[in-house]
C-alpha cells in the first residue's frame, strides 16, 4: 500500500489474552506530554482527572487491546470524547476551539463530522496502520469534542445547552446503532484478532456499537442533569 506518512500501529502489535496485562505503552514522548499536561492542570481537579483518563486510554493495556478489538477502540474513543473532553472543557475553557463563536450549532456540527468521518472504514483502517494518521484521529476527536463541551457548559440559555447535549447523545447513539446492526464487519483492521478473544469480527463490531449506543450515553445524561440543575438554580435566584 502506498501513501504512508508514518507506517505502523502506535499502540503496538495486538496482544493475545495471556499477554494483555503486560501490554503497557511506555512511550517516553507520550509520558512526557502527560506529565506536562498534569503540571499545567495541577490546580484543577477536573484537569487532573482528564489527564488520568488520557493515561488510561493511551498508557494502560487498553491502548494495545484497541489494536485487537473494535469494541476496545470504541471504549477508547468514548473515554476521549465523553469523559476527557468535558473534563478539559471544565478545567481550561479557553483551550477549546472556537472560544469566540456563539452558540452550540457549529461545535456540534464539527465534532459530529469528525467522529463520523473517523468511523468511515477507509479512514479508520488507515489510522490503525499509520501513526501520523492515528494521532490526527485522536487529537481531532479530543479538540473538537472539547470545543463542543465548552459550548455546552458556557453560561447561556439553559434550554440551548440541554438541546446541545441531547443532540450529541442522539448522534452518537445513531452511529452506535448503525455499527450494531450492520450486516457485515466494516473494518479490515479487526478482521482477524477478535478470534483470539473468542469473538467473530461481526460480534466484536456489534459489541462496539452497543458500547457507543448505551454506556456512552451516561456522561451525556449526567451533563443534562447538571445543566438542568444549573438552570433551575439560576431561575430560582432570579425569582
Amino acid at each position: 500500500m502506498q501513501g504512508w506518512i508514518l507506517q505502523g500501529t502506535y499502540c503496538g502489535a495486538a496482544p493475545d489474552p495471556a499477554r494483555l496485562a503486560l501490554a503497557w505503552n511506555l512511550d517516553p514522548l507520550l509520558l512526557a506530554a502527560l506529565a506536562l499536561a498534569a503540571w499545567a492542570l495541577r490546580r484543577s481537579p477536573a484537569g487532573l482527572g482528564a489527564v488520568a483518563v488520557l493515561a488510561v486510554a493511551f498508557v494502560s493495556p487498553l491502548c494495545a487491546l484497541s489494536t485487537a478489538l473494535f469494541s476496545a477502540r470504541v471504549l477508547h474513543h468514548v473515554l476521549l470524547v465523553a469523559v476527557a473532553a468535558p473534563l478539559l472543557a471544565i478545567a481550561r475553557p479557553g483551550w477549546a476551539v472556537g472560544r469566540a463563536a456563539g452558540g452550540i450549532a457549529l461545535p456540534f456540527a464539527v465534532s459530529t463530522a469528525v467522529l463520523w468521518a473517523w468511523h468511515l472504514p477507509a479512514a479508520y483502517d488507515l489510522a490503525l496502520n499509520d501513526i501520523a494518521v492515528y494521532w490526527a484521529m485522536q487529537l481531532s476527536l479530543l479538540a473538537s469534542f472539547t470545543a463542543f463541551w465548552r459550548a455546552v457548559l458556557r453560561p447561556r440559555a439553559v434550554h440551548e445547552a440541554v438541546l446541545g447535549v441531547v443532540a450529541g447523545m442522539m448522534q452518537m447513539s445513531f452511529l452506535g446503532a448503525i455499527l450494531t446492526f450492520a450486516p457485515a464487519p466494516l473494518y479490515a483492521a479487526h478482521a482477524l484478532h477478535p478470534f483470539d478473544w473468542g469473538l467473530t469480527p461481526l460480534r466484536d463490531q456489534q459489541l462496539g456499537g452497543l458500547i457507543m449506543w448505551v454506556p456512552a450515553m451516561l456522561p451525556y445524561l449526567a451533563l443534562v442533569a447538571v445543566t438542568a440543575r444549573r438552570g433551575w438554580r439560576v431561575a430560582a435566584e432570579a425569582a
